[in-house]
């Protein structure tokens, strides 16, 4: 079912009082500020690796063993890896985060030396264990995507010395894939929803779908796009500005966000029914096992698609109906730097009625909480942890913000989220500066705080692409009481 309209007017972010001090100790960059010094409300940091200064997307937090692993992806770039004194173009760090405090580097995997930007390096990173349905017991296998070219999946049993299995480019095995990106692996099947573009088909990224339980030897079940990006041969009509930003699978579910900050949409698929129905990218078979479509509209994006499920709502308990809900957190991209972008922000979507989703809030910064949009850099949201943990599922989720730090939203009650910690970190010698796309020569050093996770200990992950690293934090305060923690 395809819905539109407009967004009710939930929750503006909670407004900062005090705006940061500035660091006379970071150069200066064109006609932008120096940098900051870190902020926090009811967060604090435990830890930092400096990612031996790589910018970097999305952190993957594994336990193997007694060991807690945090396995890294970045941009494109390239920088000196003290481990082997040679200068390596950016792809996966793995870092030993058991003793949180103190982060130990133990490898870098060289990524690919061509693209650049969100082109390039090995941005993307997932991690499944083996046994039950995948690989072997006691094996621990890695899922990367490799610039724009391919996906690759490695054996990380010993982190500190990871072994290549397969490389996966387009389905006729020759073809490179293009514009490869946010994937994931669903550990309890073994089947791994890629986003990438085949060659043949008109969209610039699609879902492109594997049976990994074997992670040495895939087998391709078929690609997956809205109606109008199939080849030509098929009714495909061209996509427009719509490209898929990546899947998050629950159960017989698949959660799907296209575009980042334009033409968003959230679909919902049925899982069995993408595996089993006929491959062919007909209209109609690309339908088939599509629930529920929602346009967000022409300046919203589906960068991240966070279903939480089963949320009872305390304010709705007296009610004969409706007290339990199911809805998708829906997070837009900023991708332009000072604030030269419409705003990108979360919105709460309810879901229950599954083929008639409903927009009911959204959740922001508010701009004036710290003068963000001259800070320098990109101010908006980007993602949410993904991770399931008992301690914060159907609580808290973690919202990456940018030049805004982490944000720690309860979200409790789906209709009134509200903003209960954040954490900015401090810029560093290795941060970054950003420019802005009207005036080249007006450059600032800022924190981009760019994905967030969470491990099954309580600690939070945020990887920063300005190059400044990863940050290790905890809830404290208050907002630590909101979240089921025991210890």
């Amino acid at each position: 079912m395809r819905n539109s309209g407009s967004w009710p007017v939930g929750l503006l972010g909670l407004a900062l009082i005090v705006a940061p001090a500035l660091l006379d100790a970071q150069p200066q960059s064109g006609r932008g500020r120096r940098g900051h010094r870190s902020e926090q409300r009811n967060m604090r940091l435990v830890g930092h690796n400096d990612l031996q200064g790589r910018s970097a997307y999305q952190p993957t937090i594994i336990q193997q063993g007694v060991r807690s692993i945090a396995y890294v992806g970045h941009h494109a770039g390239s920088v000196l890896n003290p481990l082997t004194n040679t200068v390596e173009s950016n792809g996966t760090s793995i870092v030993d985060v058991t003793n949180a405090r103190q982060p130990r580097y133990l490898k870098h995997i060289v990524g690919p030396i061509d693209g650049s930007g969100e082109a390039g390096g090995a941005q993307m990173v997932r991690v499944c264990p083996g046994g039950g349905t995948i690989g072997n017991a006691g094996k621990y296998y890695m899922l990367r995507s490799r610039a724009s070219q391919a996906h690759e999946v490695w054996d990380v049993s010993d982190p500190a010395n990871p072994s290549l299995l397969a490389t996966i480019r387009a389905p006729d095995g020759v073809r490179d894939l293009q514009s490869t990106h946010k994937n994931d692996w669903d550990c309890s099947t073994g089947i791994a929803y890629l986003v990438g573009g085949d060659p043949d088909w008109l969209g610039r990224q699609h879902l492109i779908v594997y049976n990994l339980q074997n992670p040495a030897a895939p087998v391709f079940i078929r690609n997956y796009g809205l109606v109008g990006t199939q080849p030509a041969a098929f009714g495909g009509t061209g996509p427009g500005d719509v490209a898929l930003h990546g899947p998050i699978v629950r159960g017989n579910r698949v959660y799907m966000g296209w575009g980042t900050s334009a033409n968003g949409v959230l679909q919902i698929l049925d899982a069995e029914k993408l595996l089993q129905g006929p491959p062919e990218p007909t209209d109609a078979n690309l339908l088939y096992p599509q629930i529920a479509r929602y346009d967000l509209g022409a300046s919203s994006g589906g960068h991240t698609t966070l279903p939480v499920l089963g949320l009872t709502v305390p304010s709705f308990a007296r009610f004969s109906q409706g007290r339990t809900r199911d809805v998708v957190i829906v997070v837009n991209e900023s991708t332009r730097n000072g604030c030269e972008e419409n705003p990108q922000m979360a919105y709460i979507v309810d879901v229950t009625t599954e083929h008639e989703p409903n927009g009911v809030a959204n959740f922001q910064v508010q701009d004036r909480a710290g003068d963000f949009c001259a800070r320098g850099g990109r101010f908006g949201a980007h993602a949410t942890n993904e991770r399931v943990t008992e301690m914060y599922d159907k609580r808290i989720v973690f919202i990456s913000y940018f030049n805004a730090g982490v944000r720690a939203v309860d979200i409790r009650d789906p209709w009134a989220p509200r903003e209960i910690g954040f954490y900015i970190p401090a810029t560093t010698a290795n941060t970054e500066a950003r420019c802005l796309a009207s005036d080249p020569a007006n450059c600032s050093i800022a924190i981009q705080t760019n994905n967030v996770e969470v491990d099954d200990r309580g600690l939070i992950y945020t990887a920063d692409r300005a190059n400044t690293g990863m940050h290790i934090l905890e809830l404290t305060g208050s907002a630590r009481a909101v979240a089921n923690i025991r210890r």
